[in-house]
């Protein structure tokens, strides 16, 4: 009985988690991919776009990466309102993978 209560509790979880981070990448291709590229290496120094694949933002904090995307930066515009704060974590979660 524990180990079948064991078991449905860890593919719930699993369940959840491959949610979450599918949430992030619809969020990043909808909301960000338009400016930093599909991969997140696409750069524009005029604009003020860095790649996200960079170590430079790479190695930023999830709160500073968090407060970027909420507030915005420059000329970014910020997705506070317009993602809940669930979906701007689980897109700096997948930023996380475009990692070079």
């Amino acid at each position: 009985m524990k180990k079948s209560i064991i078991l449905a509790v860890t593919f719930i979880l699993a369940v959840s988690f491959s949610s979450f981070a599918a949430d992030g990448a619809a969020a990043y291709k909808t909301k960000c991919a338009g400016c930093h590229g599909a991969d997140g290496s696409k750069t524009n120094p005029a604009m003020g776009i860095r790649a996200l694949s960079s170590p430079e933002v790479q190695k930023q904090s999830d709160k500073e990466l968090i407060d970027v995307t909420a507030k915005g930066k420059g000329k970014m515009p910020g997705y506070a309102g317009k993602l809940s704060d669930d979906e701007i974590k689980a897109t700096v979660d997948f930023i996380r993978t475009l990692k070079k």
